[in-house]
């Protein structure tokens, strides 16, 4: 049989006896052997075995071609590290991504059993493998955290980075609107490189550039509880909070959606939400498949 036919059976762990005892009469079994040995504690993601029996190979045929009996144990050796290192730097860099779709809520759990709730198309990354030394996390949309008590954790988003040792809170980043809101402990938001520290029940909100302090009556977000609240914001973030919960297209006739507003509706009934927003505002709505018309009455 051929050599390299036996070494990827071998790989793949699919040797079948006779040619188990092909492979284990070359000339090579012991290095091969050996490396397996060196290899078992690590798991690359996507480990490529065409690429790795042609590092094999060509180390192999390298120490035959030597006229230098010391350079043997190099060889095999380097052989091996090529693997080890390589399993190696796949896995310690690796980052673990959750993301969630239209109307999805999932819970995730981070490595030192701090948890994080993902609101509807949002997502979160971080590296377990240094997450001792650094408990960061990425967020796009929108996350409550409730973070075990340790070194600093950081939520890095592309509007602002939030610092806590442990501590209650929610961070909502979509587009042009970021808001930080405390429940428990306090939260440092940098923000342009301005540093404000807020309190159980604060919010820091950033709207199209301006800053905005203010007040939570409630004791977690609204959303965890399948309902989206809102304060004096304007209506173009509430339809496009609409659309993230149930997976529509709003479109509107004649509105000014900067117009505030102020109310909540549910994520589990669609007519009950849309009353919820165009009554407080005498609007109406009309319903074509997935597409939502509001209209002024």
């Amino acid at each position: 049989m051929e050599k390299e036919y036996l070494i990827k059976k071998w790989l793949d762990n699919s040797l079948t006896p006779e040619e188990l005892d092909a492979f284990k009469a070359l000339e090579d079994y012991e290095v091969l052997t050996k490396l397996s040995n060196y290899t078992k504690g690590f798991k690359a993601p996507e480990y490529n075995e065409d690429e790795a029996l042609k590092t094999v190979l060509h180390q192999i045929e390298t120490k035959k071609q030597s006229k230098t009996n010391w350079l043997q144990p190099v060889l095999k050796i380097a052989a091996i590290l090529v693997l080890c290192f390589g399993a190696y730097y796949y896995t310690t860099t690796l980052d673990t991504t959750f993301t969630t779709d239209f109307s999805e809520k999932i819970s995730v759990e981070l490595p030192d059993h701090s948890k994080v709730d993902l609101n509807a198309l949002s997502s979160i990354t971080f590296n377990k493998s240094d997450w001792k030394n650094n408990r960061n996390v990425s967020l796009k949309g929108e996350a409550f955290f409730d973070v075990e008590k340790g070194s600093t954790f950081n939520v890095n988003t592309s509007n602002g980075i939030v610092t806590v040792l442990g501590t209650e809170f929610n961070v909502k980043q979509r587009d042009n609107f970021f808001e930080v809101t405390c429940y428990e402990g306090l939260v440092q938001v940098t923000y342009k490189n301005n540093k404000t520290i807020i309190k159980p029940g604060e919010s820091f909100l950033v709207l199209n550039d301006l800053v905005i302090n203010n007040q939570t009556v409630y004791s977690q977000p609204q959303w965890l509880t399948n309902t989206s609240a809102f304060k004096s914001l304007p209506l173009k973030e509430v339809i496009a909070e609409l659309e993230r919960q149930y997976k529509i297209k709003v479109e509107t006739k004649n509105i000014n959606t900067d117009l505030l507003f102020t109310g909540r509706f549910t994520h589990n009934n669609l007519d009950t939400a849309l009353k919820s927003i165009t009554q407080p505002l005498q609007l109406t709505y009309t319903k074509t498949n997935q597409t939502i018309i509001l209209e002024r009455e």
